[in-house]
């Protein structure tokens, strides 16, 4: 079910951590340090199907949002009321990369964070099942678009959705510098959001932060841990002015790494399968030279990290294990996405395969999730760790599929050249000879492609967040040191 989507998809990978992937290569060896290795990526220019991009998942955010409390859509068209908080959070980057490319006005930038900021400074909060927007400071997964209240009974007060929301947010309080009044209130509202956050009361069993509560049932039986999009929840649990947690909560969560590391399709690295979680944290936080234990440990950063992360998925895609049609060094990209349908079906070959729908899928060392499905935005998102190989391969999909995935914001959320036969399916299309395509676009998978062309530009967001004292102060208090962040 939606409802449950990300909590269900972080027990997933949790339970199946503990177990060897398919698609395993390598052993993992977490003891024995690696030379030190300093990323040295080209930036070659980008083409121009990278302007048309950015532009169509502005125009994404910009007018699927609700302009009066800046609520967006968690998916468009199918559910346009059903809004999510983490999109909002993405929503709030591409507003000031409209201002930095032209697309709107400074003031049009500020005026749609205004009414965002004021919407959920002002929103009811309290313990009660209806009528609210959050609580304790967290807001629900989940919220109407146009009332603004909780979804319904099913969703969670979530941890890390309020943290990207609130990544988001700190942004926009770092961009907005200047005397206008405008922008100084969007600075106190935010930083009113953001010390309001109590997480402490989100860590049930401490050190670790939970993954969220409901009114009906109480805390989410599950922390997050093990190496994951969680990174940003922590380090700004730890920059909080109010009611930070402290560096033990760091320490747990890396200490559950775990068999993560290792080799895996020629890439040594901490493992993840699916790449939003090497995109989500990145998307905010320059990690480029700066280390905490676990890295320094293994002798590279966490933006290299990400980097091979990228390149083996890529290799996995080449070597095709699963045979899936148009697997390539150019059509790779597996993330939490759509897909078909929970379906057993036959494929391309005739093969009766079990296709997914909504899936956390991926490929690693310790845990591979593929049914045939790619994500763009898999590819995409991961531009500034691999432009050598992002940049052919967003090319290519859209050269060569463009007429069935590319259209009004973008890239649609994914494709399936295996899936071929006429059943009945969840969702998105089957087009007669071709494949299943995803008909919706996912605020949580539009954000990543505009916020990294963004940050491979110029560095949009990292440059502004290198100076949030509520960032340095969380990965400080993590233990990170060197780079721009100093001794």
């Amino acid at each position: 079910m939606r409802i449950h989507r990300r909590a269900a998809l972080a027990l997933l990978a949790s339970l199946l951590s503990l177990f060897v992937g398919c698609g395993s290569t390598g052993n993992a060896d977490s003891s024995t340090p690696v030379a030190d290795s300093v990323s040295t990526v080209a930036h070659p220019p980008l083409p121009p199907l990278f302007d048309d991009l950015e532009r169509r998942t502005f125009n994404f955010f910009w007018e699927t949002a609700n302009p009066d409390n800046g609520l967006v859509p968690d998916r468009w068209p199918s559910s346009p009321d059903f809004a999510s908080i983490a999109s909002v959070g993405f929503a709030l980057v591409a507003y000031v990369d409209g201002v930095e490319r032209g697309y709107i006005t400074r003031a049009q930038a500020r005026e749609r964070v205004l009414a965002t900021v004021r919407f959920f400074d002002r929103a009811p909060q309290g313990p009660q099942a209806s009528g609210v927007a959050g609580y304790k400071g967290f807001f629900y997964h989940w919220l109407h678009r146009r009332t603004g209240e909780r979804w319904s009974s099913g969703v969670e007060l979530s941890t890390i959705d309020t943290a990207l929301l609130v990544a988001g947010m700190l942004f926009t309080q770092a961009y907005f510098d200047g005397p206008d009044a405008g922008e100084a209130e969007i600075r106190d509202t935010v930083q009113r959001i953001y010390e309001r956050i109590d997480w402490r009361w989100a860590q049930v069993r401490p050190p670790r932060i939970g993954m969220g509560w409901k009114p009906e049932s109480g805390f989410i039986a599950h922390d997050y841990e093990g190496y994951d999009e969680a990174m940003i929840l922590y380090l700004l649990a730890l920059g909080s002015p109010t009611h930070a947690v402290e560096p033990a909560a760091w320490q747990a969560f890396t200490e559950t790494y775990g068999r993560s590391w290792g080799s895996y399709m020629g890439q040594r690295h901490l493992g993840g399968a699916p790449l939003f979680w090497h995109q989500y944290s990145h998307l905010w936080v320059d990690f480029r030279g700066i280390r905490d234990a676990y890295m320094r440990d293994k002798g590279i950063d966490y933006f290299e990290n990400a980097r091979r992360a990228t390149l083996a998925q890529r290799e996995y895609a080449i070597a095709n294990p699963g045979g899936w049609r148009d697997y390539g060094a150019d059509v790779w990209g597996l993330t939490a996405c759509d897909g078909p349908g929970y379906i057993l079906a036959g494929d391309y070959q005739g093969r009766t395969v079990q296709f997914h729908g909504y899936a956390a899928r991926g490929a690693g060392r310790v845990h591979t999730l593929d049914d045939g499905t790619i994500a763009p935005t898999a590819a995409a998102g991961s531009l500034p760790f691999a432009p050598e190989v992002v940049i052919p391969a967003v090319q290519a999909m859209h050269q060569r599929y463009g007429e069935v995935i590319y259209s009004t914001y973008g890239f649609t959320d994914a494709f399936n050249r295996s899936f071929t036969t006429a059943v009945k399916i969840e969702g998105g299309r089957v087009v007669p000879g071709w494949g299943w395509v995803g008909t919706d676009y996912l605020g949580i998978d539009q954000g990543p492609i505009i916020g990294m062309i963004g940050n491979y530009r110029d560095e949009l967001v990292w440059k502004h967040m290198r100076r949030h004292p509520a960032l340095k102060r969380g990965l400080q208090r993590a233990g990170f040191s060197g780079g721009w962040l100093g001794n």
